[in-house]
């Protein structure tokens, strides 16, 4: 059994007037999980201090891993939504171009979550999901 580097997990960078996303992970499950983080980080400043207290059940299928990021991401946000929650934890499981899977937060609560900014949904902009030295990485630019 090898041992791990340490990765980073996830990042933001700028695009023009939209703000990017990348997602690192050993597996491309943790690279998409940690897109979604890196998304969700920039809707709450505190984003460390969201809790896992409620869950929802997450499906979406692409015609290739680039379009299925965009459509988990865009799925994600729709539920955050609908429920009124904030995500900070996410299980997933891809099989043939699609995924199922959990996304884990609580009810945004602005007495306790500092707001960042409002994300409009994913883009196709500089959408990429590639096998690396040490694993996968998944990104795409968000509308803000």
């Amino acid at each position: 059994m090898g041992r791990h580097v340490a990765i980073a997990t996830y990042e933001t960078f700028e695009h023009g007037a939209d703000i990017g996303v990348r997602g690192y992970g050993y597996t491309l499950e943790e690279a998409f999980s940690n897109a979604a983080r890196a998304m969700f980080s920039l809707m709450v400043v505190n984003f460390d201090q969201v809790r896992r207290e409620k869950s929802v059940d997450i499906e979406c299928e692409g015609i290739d891993y680039e379009s299925l990021l965009v459509a988990y991401l865009n799925e994600l946000l729709a539920q955050a939504d609908i429920n009124r929650l904030i995500f900070c934890d996410f299980e997933i499981s891809v099989q043939d171009l699609s995924i199922k899977g959990k996304a884990m937060g609580e009810h945004l609560d602005l007495r306790r979550h500092e707001p960042g900014v409002e994300v409009k949904g994913a883009t196709f902009t500089m959408a990429k999901v590639e096998k690396t030295g040490s694993g996968w990485m998944a990104q795409c630019v968000v509308d803000v």
